[in-house]
């Protein structure tokens, strides 16, 4: 095999998303498509042929492209976290953009855009590669949270998150040249051979502000300011893809270039991290406390779920960056699941979004009621649910890395956090009933039924999500 065809083999899903979305991009244009779903059918059919294209690869782990990109186990798990996400939100969105008249064929085109620019910084293996990623996902990202053009929130939502998403590109952009005159190469493991000997304070300067751009990708305390206000603006839809896709890939690169880049630093990322997970488990927690939209309230919980990952990523170790695979994993199907039960509170073809408006549920809508308040109960972290083992997880690896008390911190958290979870709860099973929401389409409930189950039963065989997981883990050590 020559060294082209192998790092085209090494780079199928990105090759499928590329080529599929200039191809859509070309035919949306030359038919000029409104309303067709043809286009967003293809669009789902190329994510899905992405993730298959991930079971022929030919080695198990490959570096590509003169050292910037690399093909492992832990990439390839997150792109398939991250290709999910962005398959199931594409799902969720045809009914809602065609009932508010938004259906324009480049909303789909922008989620395949936004979904390379993921896949590309998943693999990152150099400063160079991370920042052309991140910036692909991010432009994408901030056409599609104003996709609403003739809604005041949207617009608001799409402004705001430009500006500092632009101001939070040029903090890392600057981190990134720093540590690339301090080091003298922007290659992840050229950087972890150059720190052998120590540090200089040009490095840490550059770690620092690195870490606070992909802190604001994540939306972690401080820099989450953008989160609530950009959650509940944008198209519904569009939220469940920033709450899932995008998530999985700001996680992924963090946890790659920390483990990577910076092991001879541990001292000085472990503490950002630790401080950045109290600040975001903390206004997570007391944030959603007075929410009344319910997107705003899975914003907060969103910035807290996060913290709560990053417990795991704090301990340093392949145990705690199982920990944290498990929770993304875990978190991706509780996410989707209930945003697929907020697209489900339509009241005579409007779509609402007040907690109130779930008043008596149970009454109404058996179904919706149960896989809502599973959702919310796993959210919090009640057992036997899936939420109780993905906390399980991380807080165990703080444990064995002598974190006691950020275990502790986290289960105050969590305590503090289930008062808003079980509010919905109690809101839908014993208050009076409002008005019945209307039927949904069969997308909108499969996604809710196969969430609902997947968080009731997964104790029952969690083995296969936690080995690969594992061999996920394993290969970034």
């Amino acid at each position: 095999m020559t060294p082209l065809s192998f790092a085209l083999a090494h780079s199928l899903p990105e090759i499928v998303l590329a080529v599929g979305a200039l191809a859509l991009l070309m035919l949306g244009a030359l038919r000029k498509l409104t309303g067709d779903w043809i286009i967003s059918e293809c669009a789902i059919v190329l994510l899905g042929l992405a993730a298959l294209s991930m079971l022929f690869q030919v080695q198990s782990s490959a570096v590509i492209w003169d050292g910037a990109f690399i093909d492992d186990s832990f990439g390839r798990f997150m792109k398939l976290l991250a290709l999910c996400g962005a398959l199931v939100s594409l799902l969720l969105s045809r009914e809602f953009m065609a009932r508010e008249g938004i259906d324009f064929f480049e909303f789909p085109v922008l989620i395949l855009l936004a979904t390379l620019g993921m896949l590309m910084l998943i693999s990152a293996q150099s400063l160079i590669a991370l920042y052309l990623g991140l910036e692909l996902m991010s432009l994408a990202l901030y056409v599609i949270a104003a996709f609403h053009r003739d809604n005041l929130r949207a617009s608001e939502a799409g402004l705001k998150y430009f500006v500092l998403g632009a101001l939070s590109s040029g903090m890392m952009l600057y981190g990134a040249s720093l540590i690339y005159g301090f080091a003298g190469t922007v290659s992840f493991t050229g950087i972890g051979e150059a720190l052998r000997g120590g540090p200089s304070i040009g490095i840490v300067f550059g770690l620092v502000f690195l870490m606070a751009g992909l802190a604001f990708k994540m939306s972690v305390v401080p820099f989450h300011m953008w989160t609530p206000d950009v959650y509940e603006g944008a198209p519904t839809p569009v939220t469940a893809f920033f709450a899932s896709a995008a998530k999985m890939a700001a996680v992924a690169i963090t946890v790659r270039i920390v483990i990577t880049a910076f092991p001879g630093m541990k001292v000085q990322w472990q503490q950002i991290v630790v401080f950045i997970s109290i600040l975001s488990m903390a206004v997570g927690a007391f944030g959603a406390i007075g929410q009344t939209n319910i997107k705003r309230l899975m914003a907060y919980s969103s910035i807290g779920h996060m913290g709560f990952a990053l417990v795991g990523l704090s301990a340093g170790t392949q145990q705690g960056v199982l920990g944290v695979l498990v929770y993304l994993a875990i978190y991706l199907v509780m996410t989707l699941g209930t945003f697929a039960a907020i697209l489900s509170m339509r009241i005579g073809n409007r779509y609402v979004e007040n907690i109130g408006d779930l008043a008596g549920l149970s009454r109404n809508n058996k179904l919706l009621a149960f896989v809502l308040a599973m959702m919310m109960f796993s959210l919090a972290g009640i057992p036997p649910l899936a939420g109780f083992f993905a906390k399980w997880y991380v807080f165990v690896a703080a444990i064995q890395s002598n974190l006691y008390w950020l275990a502790v911190i986290g289960m105050l958290a969590s305590v503090v956090s289930a008062f808003y979870y079980l509010r919905v709860v109690k809101i839908m099973y014993l208050d009076e009933p409002a008005r019945p929401f209307d039927r949904v389409n069969w997308e909108v409930t499969a996604v809710m039924a196969l969430g609902g189950l997947f968080v009731v039963l997964f104790w029952v065989y969690p083995g296969p999500l936690v080995e690969a997981a594992s061999a996920a883990a394993k290969s970034l050590f």
